[in-house]
């Protein structure tokens, strides 16, 4: 089974000024929430079972997903308090049946060949992949240093780069490693499984240099509304 955790529990904090009162997965973009672009790419990449991580005004997705009548098992878990995005994907792979699964931002939209990151994480025998998307004149986003066979060596904070390759938010983790690690209930996906354990599990990188927009600041929101527009 194909199963992809959504993380959607995001308050929208840097989007108030235009986007009030719905979680950020809900903001409409081109007329549409930007959740329902999210399922039209589970459509298109054949995923056959999707997993909600919500908090923010869950009741807002909940009553949405009610309406909706996808071509694939759709399941969801809440947080009680916010866990981290550590904890909510934890969480949410409680729900997930097979051995590892995708893991998206549900404020992100990068259009990434899943089969093709299936196949690399495969033959990596990785822990945790990451799809990367090459990027230019940049300074919202950390970046990674690949060594020649595609395994991440270091993670860069945030700063201005004229180039290099920042993680896209899209992952594929093997299930087991929250039973390999010693995880708090809330906790840092990035900081505290990535970058704490980069020496000890083997996480990889794939570049994917397709369509990439993250909706979390209003320049880009903006964007996104003209890009989808066009759709």
């Amino acid at each position: 089974m194909k199963e992809c955790v959504i993380l959607a529990g995001g308050f929208g904090t840097r989007l108030q000024t235009v986007v009030k009162d719905v979680p950020k997965c809900m903001a409409e973009v081109a007329g549409r929430p930007f959740l329902s672009y999210l399922f039209d790419y589970a459509v298109e990449q054949e995923f056959d079972h999707i997993i909600l991580s919500l908090g923010y005004k869950s009741d807002v997705v909940i009553q949405w997903l009610d309406n909706q009548n996808a071509p694939f098992k759709i399941s969801y878990v809440v947080e009680e308090y916010p866990l981290g995005t550590g904890g909510a994907i934890k969480l949410a792979f409680e729900e997930v049946t097979g051995k590892d699964a995708f893991v998206i931002n549900g404020d992100t939209f990068f259009d990434i060949d899943s089969n093709s990151l299936m196949e690399f994480h495969k033959s990596k025998n990785a822990d945790i992949s990451l799809a990367l998307k090459p990027m230019a004149d940049f300074d919202r986003y950390g970046s990674v240093d690949l060594d020649k066979c595609g395994r991440i060596m270091h993670f860069n904070e945030k700063q201005y780069q004229k180039e290099g390759l920042i993680n896209g938010g899209v992952y594929i983790i093997s299930k087991d490693i929250f039973s390999k690690l010693n995880l708090p209930e809330k906790f840092s996906f990035e900081k505290d499984v990535m970058e704490s354990h980069i020496e000890d599990i083997n996480i990889y990188g794939c570049i994917q240099d397709n369509y990439f927009i993250d909706i979390g600041i209003p320049s880009d929101f903006e964007k996104a509304n003209k890009d989808f527009a066009q759709k």
